[in-house]
């Protein structure tokens, strides 16, 4: 008899993996920035999109966190149809995904052995959900957890539902999924990060991996993982 085909709520573990310089090697926030604007408004967007970018460097300069940071980016989204982002998030996936070096080819290779063992994997990011749905398909990732702007009548607002996903933000959703997830051991689980940004999602599984060799992570978490060690369940 053949045996029945597993689902998503059958999966033996999940695995939870931050999306820039994790699995691709860049920004996506800031690169869409520059893409949106330009495309929409042309020479005023590529203006506008530059002058965001130098308020955000000065903000971290002066001290602001990544969780504001993050607020302030989505900021300078007001007033901007979510469809047109949407749309606008495809088609620069689309296309940075043709060029050489997009992503990160041993987190790709190490998310597809999970899938291979029946895993259950979400991508958790401070990113659009626009530009992560297709990254998401293409890697058969099964949940995205991603910031949500706020809408009025499908305009951004430039406000966030909920707080950004990242640090503690990424904690919460890493519970959340695990939660509904009762039957999964979150011992048996993965997660793969970047930046000390990403500590809380990996202090939540029993087997986190830090990917890019960050000195300050591996200080807070020297029981991680390096990328490119395979750790089997």
């Amino acid at each position: 008899m053949t045996p029945p085909r597993r689902g998503p709520a059958d999966a033996g573990y999940l695995v939870f993996a931050d999306v820039d310089e994790t699995v691709i090697r860049c920004r996506s926030p800031l690169e869409f920035l520059d893409h949106y604007f330009a495309e929409r408004h042309g020479q005023a967007g590529r203006r506008y999109a530059a002058a965001v970018r130098a308020d955000l460097d000065a903000a971290v300069a002066a001290g602001s966190s990544r969780d504001e940071a993050n607020r302030r980016y989505y900021a300078a989204w007001r007033g901007e149809r979510l469809a047109d982002v949407r749309r606008s998030g495809r088609d620069w996936y689309l296309r940075r995904r043709e060029e050489h070096g997009f992503f990160i080819g041993e987190t790709v290779d190490a998310l597809h052995r999970h899938r291979a063992a029946s895993a259950e994997v979400a991508l958790v990011s401070g990113s659009f959900a626009a530009l992560l749905h297709p990254l998401a398909e293409e890697l058969g990732a099964t949940h995205v957890l991603a910031a949500e702007p706020a809408t009025e009548r499908g305009v951004l607002t430039g406000e966030l539902v909920g707080p950004p996903m990242i640090g503690e933000g990424k904690r919460r959703a890493v519970r959340a999924l695990l939660a509904s997830r009762p039957a999964v051991d979150p011992g048996d689980c993965h997660a793969y990060g970047d930046h000390v940004s990403d500590l809380p999602m990996l202090q939540e599984v029993g087997h986190p991996t830090i990917v890019g060799g960050s000195p300050e992570l591996l200080a807070l978490l020297p029981r991680a993982n390096r990328l490119g060690v395979w750790v089997g369940v």
